[in-house]
């Protein structure tokens, strides 16, 4: 996996339902490194903390290689890398190899793969349709945020070096229909459960389904 673009966004504001509100999902790539911070990127707007940020959703990494299908589906719109939020564009990410737990080192950094991304309406705002957001979760191919555990910068160019698979071979993609109740496999849900790398609140939830 190779990262073909970085991207950052500064606030802008957007018309919801009659009010005005701020967002950070209108990202564009840039010219130098980012640096991946425990909690978020260094310089990026990260306006709902309780949905976005954080240890677990600190940098948001999706894949470069669906892209194709996107610009086809929505054409009229002004496509860039980081059309979708994400902080790192990266080529050959497959949610379906993909484990949760995995721990790659990047750049600088060190990140483990933490949750798929679950949209809200801003990417709605963004696409111009709130119908993209069902699109998205039936698509299947949601990207992956990741933890922090070593800090650093990380460039265009930089590759994904697995350092350590998780155990639990749960993957991003087998995890992502269990949060959008696409699968009850019992299987999953116990492997998610064991999972010390998803949240605690998050296993609990999937427990009270098994």
């Amino acid at each position: 996996m190779k990262i073909v673009s970085t991207n950052i966004a500064r606030p802008r504001t957007v018309s919801w339902r009659g009010r005005e509100i701020q967002t950070g999902i209108y990202k564009n790539p840039t010219n130098t490194p980012i640096y991946l911070g425990k909690e978020d990127v260094k310089n990026d707007a990260v306006i709902d903390r309780k949905h976005h940020g954080g240890e677990h959703k600190a940098c948001y990494l999706f894949s470069a290689d669906y892209y194709d299908y996107w610009k086809e589906k929505y054409s009229s719109l002004d496509w860039n890398w980081g059309m979708f939020g994400e902080n790192l564009t990266v080529a050959g990410l497959d949610e379906n190899r993909i484990r949760i737990g995995d721990v790659y080192k990047v750049g600088d950094a060190v990140v483990q793969v933490s949750e798929p991304r679950q949209p809200c309406y801003k990417l709605g705002i963004k696409f111009g349709t709130q119908k993209v957001l069902k699109e998205f979760i039936d698509y299947g191919h949601p990207g992956t945020y990741v933890r922090i555990l070593t800090e650093g910068n990380v460039s265009s160019g930089d590759t994904l070096e697995l350092l350590e698979q998780s155990q639990i071979p749960l993957t991003v993609q087998q995890y992502n229909q269990l949060l959008n109740r696409q699968s009850d496999n019992p299987s999953w849900i116990r492997m998610a459960v064991a999972n010390e790398s998803i949240r605690e609140e998050k296993r609990e939830l999937l427990k009270k389904r098994l």
